[in-house]
């Protein structure tokens, strides 16, 4: 099933990463693929990447442990492993996919006033 949430649709080096096992994103990858990783991880488990990470688009050491806990407390395990590591593959990308379209979903018909519109009335 190819990538949903709005964060991660329509971006290659995540849907190789969905199908591929050399697509795998490890630590020393860069690019806005690792960027959307960062975010996705922010959303769903309030991740703090280092800023020097963020600005380089670079999987480091804050990146890598984001995705060890998550990974971790979703028991994402590949074939013959007992341990999650810190790697972004088919099994976390799918993951994260799903847990950004659920978060987008639960988001779907609040009004905007109460989704950090500044304009919003306050009571």
């Amino acid at each position: 099933m190819p990538l949903q949430s709005p964060l991660f649709v329509g971006d290659a080096r995540l849907d190789a990463c969905l199908v591929q096992d050399g697509a795998h994103v490890t630590r020393g990858s860069t690019g806005p693929h690792v960027a959307k990783i960062q975010l996705a991880l922010l959303m769903t488990d309030g991740l703090a990447v280092d800023p020097a990470e963020i600005d380089a688009e670079s999987y480091g050491a804050t990146t890598a442990a984001g995705v060890l806990a998550f990974k971790t407390a979703r028991q994402i395990l590949g074939p013959g492993q007992t341990t999650p590591d810190d790697i972004v593959g088919k099994r976390t990308v799918a993951a994260l996919d799903a847990e950004l379209v659920l978060k987008q979903s639960s988001l779907d018909g609040i009004p905007q006033d109460y989704c950090g519109n500044d304009n919003a009335a306050v009571g």
